[in-house]
């Protein structure tokens, strides 16, 4: 992959992992309720989603999705399930009279696993990276190292924008103190992570 291929990767990363999406809002929201600290377990969660659905593509699973659309429709109403599962925790969570988003303590591995299954909830991610990857891949280069920098660099610059997102999170909190602001701000993010559940629905491989 010649500098300048890798380039154009980066700026088309970059201005995707950008675009607010089910992963980048869930960073938000779970920084709002337990501070950034905390939510950088539910980063690594979705990291770690975003990483093994890049290795899945890379093993061929994205070729798979695209040649079985039984299974990719069986990993999408999943997907869907938990999205709209989490639009309506949001929308029901309760307020709090002492500022900030009320919310029930949770363990590391509580909020590494909402991270890592808001992550898995969007097997599109797979045939993104099955479509994108070939792109940069010079054939004449060794394809293992090759694959290597193009993950890097995705898990780069996501983490990168998860971090913008959690400190917007950390601001927006302040905002939020009046309870009336609470329960829309809660009800806006249950709407939605609901959109997200259903643009997926209506999404096709």
């Amino acid at each position: 992959m010649s500098l300048h291929l890798w380039w154009l990767y980066v700026t088309a990363v970059f201005l995707i992992s950008a675009t607010p999406g089910p992963n980048m809002l869930h960073v938000m929201t779970q920084s709002i309720a337990h501070g950034p600290r905390k939510a950088m377990m539910t980063m690594a969660g979705l990291m770690s989603a975003v990483l093994l659905c890049l290795i899945a593509s890379a093993l061929g699973l994205g070729a798979l999705l695209e040649a079985s659309p039984q299974l990719f429709d069986l990993l999408r109403y999943a997907g869907v399930a938990y999205l709209i599962w989490l639009g309506i925790r949001a929308w029901r969570a309760p307020v709090s009279t002492g500022g900030g988003i009320a919310a029930q303590p949770q363990s590391a591995g509580a909020l590494y696993g909402t991270g890592l299954l808001t992550g898995l909830s969007n097997p599109k991610l797979i045939i993104f990276a099955a479509a994108l990857f070939p792109q940069f891949i010079d054939t004449d280069r060794p394809f293992v190292i090759q694959l290597a920098i193009l993950v890097v660099s995705f898990v780069v610059i996501e983490s990168f924008w998860y971090s913008v997102y959690a400190l917007g999170g950390t601001k927006l909190k302040r905002w939020l103190e009046p309870a009336n602001r609470q329960q829309m701000f809660n009800r806006g993010t249950g709407v939605l992570f609901i959109g997200f559940g259903g643009a997926l629905l209506g999404a096709r491989a």
